[in-house]
């Protein structure tokens, strides 16, 4: 079965949830450079063509954002490796928004995927930069632990996604209230 992308408020983190349940059964959203391709094209990337190997980058760059975002949203530094990879990408890039009727857009020069790449690398740096409207958050979820921009008015949301993460916390805490025979107890 193919797992479908999670969607996100941030390129960035959309990005890195394309491996999901990091503490749990991890999910790969992205085993094959035809789904990298897949999911550049959902986000408006246009992207021909994937190695293997540039797959590989890809998921070096997810896991540096990754990182990172993890640790701006528990109040640390990012790791310099991690730094360093996302100063690496943003560099081997060529792209540049366009302004349309619809919003801004991304043109890629080579639609390549090193260009995709640092389309996804200016995001993580406009939030780990603190430049966007919104807080970095790490998800409630103890099997998930994915980062996210949260953007609510109190900033303050607890889940990545409530269909998903926040959903099955509520239902687990439904269970732990409902005794054997299934009647619900008054808490």
């Amino acid at each position: 079965m193919v797992e479908p992308f999670r969607r996100g408020n941030a390129l960035a983190t959309t990005f890195t949830g394309t491996l999901s349940e990091r503490h749990g059964e991890p999910v790969e959203r992205v085993p094959t450079p035809e789904r990298l391709l897949d999911w550049f094209h959902e986000n408006g990337l246009d992207v021909h063509s994937c190695t293997p190997r540039q797959l590989e980058h890809a998921r070096e760059l997810r896991e540096a954002i990754h990182v990172a975002a993890t640790a701006v949203a528990t109040g640390s530094e990012p790791p310099a490796s991690a730094v360093e990879t996302l100063n690496r990408c943003s560099a081997n890039g060529h792209a540049s928004p366009a302004l349309t009727d619809g919003g801004r857009v991304w043109r890629l020069a080579t639609s390549s995927v090193a260009d995709a790449l640092s389309v996804v690398t200016a995001d993580a740096i406009s939030l780990l930069s603190g430049e966007r409207d919104g807080r970095l958050a790490q998800c409630a979820s103890p099997t998930c632990r994915a980062v996210f921009l949260d953007t609510s008015q109190s900033r303050t949301r607890r889940w990545c996604d409530m269909n998903t993460c926040g959903n099955r916390q509520k239902k687990a805490r439904m269970r732990a209230r409902t005794p054997a025979g299934g009647a619900r107890r008054d808490v």
